[in-house]
């Protein structure tokens, strides 16, 4: 039975994967503002495109982000809300893990090399983290984390095992050196990287990954009424 990913953490990724994590199809949007108005849309025409109905998929997986907060909550919620509706489970998945997974596959980066991922996070600073290629999948080096974009920059030049790859929309948009496509995370990545974690036992919660908090948030504490 068929998986349904989707990804919010930065533009808007739709696929359906077969058992094997074979792609039936994908749809990508390339918008990073308007989540609540194509997300919905982009599901139902991909699922009328493969030929199947929710009630006969086996799961979602979606990513968790880092990401703007509305953007990133949208596909939550989405997903979150499908599931329960269908009583299958709900897979969370690092978006910067999809990335770098989808960067070892199309830029067919060798063992013993390095990928790091970014993405923009606004305000003139990226998301980013840092992952070792092994023979046996992506290990982190460097958790996710948001920063400026001249400190991916100089832990790239600092690196003692070569100049790692760099890919990914933050660097591309502040001009890194080095930077490279891909430049957002595809939904098909964070299907096949659930299917491999449900496979081995391993829990993928969906709790977002922020980074940092909202703009807007609620009135400083002593502004609030006392009780």
């Amino acid at each position: 039975m068929p998986l349904l990913a989707l990804d919010t953490s930065a533009a808007i990724s739709v696929a359906v994967l077969d058992d094997t994590g074979t792609v039936l199809g994908e749809r990508f949007h390339d918008d990073t503002r308007q989540h609540a108005e194509l997300l919905a849309p982009l599901i139902d025409s991909l699922l009328a495109e493969v030929g199947i109905v929710p009630a006969e998929l086996n799961a979602i997986a979606v990513g968790t982000g880092p990401g703007p907060f509305t953007g990133l909550r949208i596909g939550l919620v989405t997903a979150e809300t499908l599931a329960f509706a269908l009583s299958i489970p709900v897979y969370g998945v690092c978006s910067l893990d999809a990335l770098a997974a989808q960067a070892v596959s199309e830029l067919d980066l060798p063992a013993g090399g390095e990928v790091i991922v970014t993405l923009d996070a606004r305000r003139k600073e990226v998301y980013w983290a840092r992952y070792q290629v092994t023979t046996e999948g992506l290990v982190p080096s460097i958790s996710p984390q948001v920063t400026a974009p001249t400190v991916v920059s100089e832990n790239r030049a600092s690196s003692e095992t070569g100049s790692p790859v760099i890919v990914g929309d933050g660097a591309l948009k502040y001009q890194v050196p080095g930077a490279a496509a891909p430049r957002f995370a595809q939904a098909q990545w964070v299907g096949k990287l659930a299917q491999r974690r449900a496979a081995s036992g391993i829990e993928q919660p969906t709790t977002p990954l922020y980074l940092r908090r909202p703009d807007i948030q609620g009135a400083p504490p002593e502004l609030l009424p006392q009780r």
